[in-house]
């Protein structure tokens, strides 16, 4: 889910508001008929209360509720997280909600440890959107806001924890790279509209995801797209299921240890260098590209290549070509966070972050570029 920090000083901009507000007894009511209607043989089923937060990122909506029914002779309750796919306000051009869930009951019977996932709801009538429902786990992700580096619950653990907590996510990528894609049937994942490979489709998607994600344009990520076209590495391997929102912030703990590993918006195949580069990245982003150094304990990006190398059983190949790969990515996303902040009115229509933020002028750095231009664009809310 995607909570990437408009400015890696939330102070100044605080949380991002939900642009449509639900009301939570009508949410409650219309969540408790659908479970009384989808549960063969249950009776008094109940759902005590919904808690719709007050603010999150753009990206899927996010309800949490509690659930109690009598079936089988029992009393049976749980506790359940309901995302919704968005709507106005979406990241993706596609949700993809049903692949999710289909790649979530896939996962689940893996390694991977991820969420439970019972219910799938494709039908928008009841809540506006597709939805998928599954159980709630215990533990706390690393922030985006304000980055884990910057602020937050892993300043506070030590050292050894958060190395600890970077060896396992990088446990978890091995994980889903050594997964059988056509024994367990995850070529549904793959996007062949854009492209014959990995490399060929990620750059088909994202030109796509630029004109579609943006009205403006963005210089450093239309530069990063002709680098990385003219020099596309080859991909000698068969692709791998990949996670694609790869990062120690998709992940939660307990503890230090691993609870669940969430958010499978990006999933696709290709080469497993793509998931590396952008768990790497990502970190990158959240210490240099805000200005502070990685806190103490995390591996480097050396350390962490040669670790997955010997995980993967083979050299990692062309982590340039990835990184900067990643970095048109990040850009584009941001990009299009910044369209929205311009379509709800929360920033004013010539603000400049949706191409200069910190991920514009990290992918800046990573090309040798000058910054996209003059002092970094802090999104202040309109009528500040």
């Amino acid at each position: 889910m995607f909570h990437f920090p408009v400015t890696c000083r939330a102070v100044e901009v605080g949380p991002v508001p939900v642009p449509d507000q639900r009301d939570p007894e009508v949410t409650r009511a219309t969540l408790e008929a659908w479970l009384a209607a989808l549960l063969p043989g249950a009776t008094a089923v109940r759902v005590p209360h919904v808690q719709t937060p007050a603010t999150t990122g753009f990206s899927a909506e996010t309800l949490i509720f509690d659930a109690e029914w009598h079936a089988g002779g029992r009393q049976r309750s749980g506790g359940y997280v309901a995302k919704v796919a968005p709507t106005g306000h979406q990241i993706f051009p596609e949700p993809r909600f049903g692949e999710q869930y289909r790649l979530l009951k896939i996962l689940a019977g893996t390694p991977v440890k991820v969420p439970t996932v019972h219910w799938y709801e494709p039908a928008p009538e009841v809540l506006g959107a597709p939805f998928l429902v599954m159980s709630r786990v215990d533990g706390e992700a690393p922030t985006d806001m304000p980055p884990y580096h910057t602020g937050g619950w892993v300043t506070e653990v030590s050292p050894q924890t958060r190395q600890r907590m970077w060896w396992t996510g990088l446990d978890v990528l091995a994980q889903v790279h050594s997964l059988a894609v056509d024994t367990l049937g995850l070529g549904f994942v793959d996007q062949p509209s854009y492209g014959a490979t990995g490399i060929e489709q990620r750059l088909g998607y994202y030109e796509n995801y630029l004109a579609w994600g943006y009205d403006g344009s963005v210089p450093v990520a239309e530069a990063a797209l002709r680098w990385l076209r003219e020099h596309r590495p080859p991909e000698p391997d068969p692709p791998v299921l990949l996670w694609g929102d790869a990062r120690i912030g998709n992940i939660m703990y307990s503890g230090g240890d691993l609870t669940a590993v969430l958010d499978w918006e990006m999933a696709t195949l290709g080469q497993p260098e793509e998931d590396l580069a952008w768990f790497l990245y990502l970190d990158r982003h959240h210490g240099e590209g805000c200005g502070v150094a990685r806190l103490p304990g995390f591996p480097s990006a050396a350390e962490t290549i040669a670790r997955y190398e010997q995980l993967a059983g083979r050299p990692m190949r062309h982590m340039d070509y990835y990184e900067v790969l990643s970095g048109l990515k990040f850009a584009a996303i941001m990009a299009r966070i910044g369209q929205l902040f311009v379509h709800y009115e929360l920033v004013p229509p010539d603000n400049d972050f949706p191409r200069n933020n910190t991920a514009s002028q990290l992918l800046a750095r990573t090309l040798g570029l000058p910054p996209p231009g003059g002092e970094l664009t802090v999104p202040a809310p309109m009528g500040s």
